[in-house]
């Protein structure tokens, strides 16, 4: 995710405001809040790609093995786009393992494998969950301003 001068000039101000919120303008208010609500749109977006892109991986795989560069390159786009390994990214990619980008992705997907494997046995056995889309902010509660005296959203 990429910034512009505009964004990273509020997300400078909403830093100060941060240190100092006694001195908050009502237009740096609403300045947070627009940014908050960019960088909500830009995370549901990347959630979107990765569906898209889990999606699509699983057509490729499906096509196996005739499909071994695309399929490759999907998995290497998806696995950058936040997409964790699954049994059968693994059993594809051993099916594969003759072709040295894929052997070489094999390696790289049983060590995300393998720390998912620790992360659950860290949290007791749970399951962890993939990164998630945080709900739509309707106020900033850590600046003065966002959350009103009435406690209505501003």
């Amino acid at each position: 995710m990429a910034f512009g001068v505009e964004e990273l000039r509020v997300l400078r101000r909403a830093l100060a405001l941060a240190l100092h919120p006694g001195h908050a303008r009502a237009e740096d208010v609403q300045d947070c809040f627009r940014l908050a609500e960019s960088l909500d749109e830009a995370v549901r977006e990347g959630a979107r790609l990765r569906a898209f892109l889990v999606a699509d991986l699983d057509r490729y795989r499906a096509a196996l093995p005739g499909t071994v560069t695309g399929y490759l390159a999907v998995l290497e786009e998806a696995l950058g786009a936040g997409h964790r390994p699954t049994p059968d990214d693994l059993a594809a990619l051993r099916a594969l393992r003759g072709n040295p980008a894929a052997a070489e992705l094999l390696d790289r997907c049983r060590a995300l494998a393998e720390q998912d494997v620790r992360a659950r046995f860290a949290q007791g056995g749970r399951k962890v969950p993939a990164p998630a889309v945080p709900p739509a902010r309707t106020r900033l509660l850590a600046l003065t301003g966002g959350a009103g005296e009435s406690g209505d959203p501003q």
